[in-house]
């Protein structure tokens, strides 16, 4: 349980990041990092889209002193966007599925285009995409870190990766759903073939899906008790 200090000072960090979600922090999201750092587990020069700037903002907030952008973990340059070649797009929906900011719109064998106002330059979508039809394009020239960046994206950026963040968790929770009504369904089916099945291996069966049933309840539980997901940002 993390102590109302160490929430305010969770809450001031994330607010510097600038929350293009890219995990080259070595964390799965800003959110994360920004609670690393606050248990002390974390140092503050580990997130290059935030440049040198990035480091004097958390540096100020935690009284940390400000180190050298670590190079493990990249350096600092000027914001881009990605950009998919849509003749060479086969709609195969994979960088849409690791968008932290849903700045990918298709379907499925349909061509994608990248909605630019909304994507982070995280280059998530890069690596996933099986015909190497994604790229990237500098659009803010020789700024780089919190000058080729704003609070203003900043804002929106997290606004848009809490609203994906949540929609993620309610789909898993509506599928998990789905698998446990057929778990039990084919429970019951198995009772009610009992007297044709032999005894043991009917407990095997039971046991086998009931054993699943009851991991899908507990993942479920072990998920945030606010699953519900905020206002659309846009």
């Amino acid at each position: 349980m993390n102590s109302p200090t160490e929430n305010t000072l969770f809450a001031r960090i994330n607010a510097a990041l600038p929350q293009t979600q890219c995990t080259r922090c070595g964390y799965p999201d800003c959110a994360a990092y920004a609670r690393s750092i606050a248990s002390g587990n974390a140092a503050i020069n580990q997130c290059p889209p935030g440049g040198a700037e990035g480091v004097q903002r958390l540096s100020a907030i935690t009284g940390l002193p400000a180190l050298p952008l670590n190079p493990a973990n990249g350096i600092e340059g000027p914001r881009a966007v990605a950009i998919i070649d849509e003749a060479w797009c086969i709609g195969c929906t994979l960088c849409i599925k690791v968008c932290p900011t849903d700045a990918i719109m298709g379907s499925n064998k349909m061509m994608h285009t990248v909605i630019e106002p909304y994507c982070t330059g995280c280059e998530l979508c890069v690596p996933v995409c099986p015909v190497d039809c994604i790229g990237l394009k500098n659009v803010t020239g020789e700024k780089t870190g919190w000058s080729a960046w704003s609070q203003e994206l900043s804002d929106l950026a997290r606004s848009r990766y809490a609203f994906h963040s949540a929609k993620a968790k309610r789909e898993k929770t509506e599928s998990d759903e789905n698998l446990e009504k057929k778990a039990l369904e084919k429970l019951t089916d198995l009772s009610t073939h009992s007297l044709h099945t032999d005894p043991v291996a009917l407990g095997k069966k039971r046991a086998i899906i009931e054993a699943a049933v009851a991991r899908a309840r507990e993942q479920r539980a072990t998920l945030s008790p606010d699953t519900s997901a905020p206002d659309k940002p846009w």
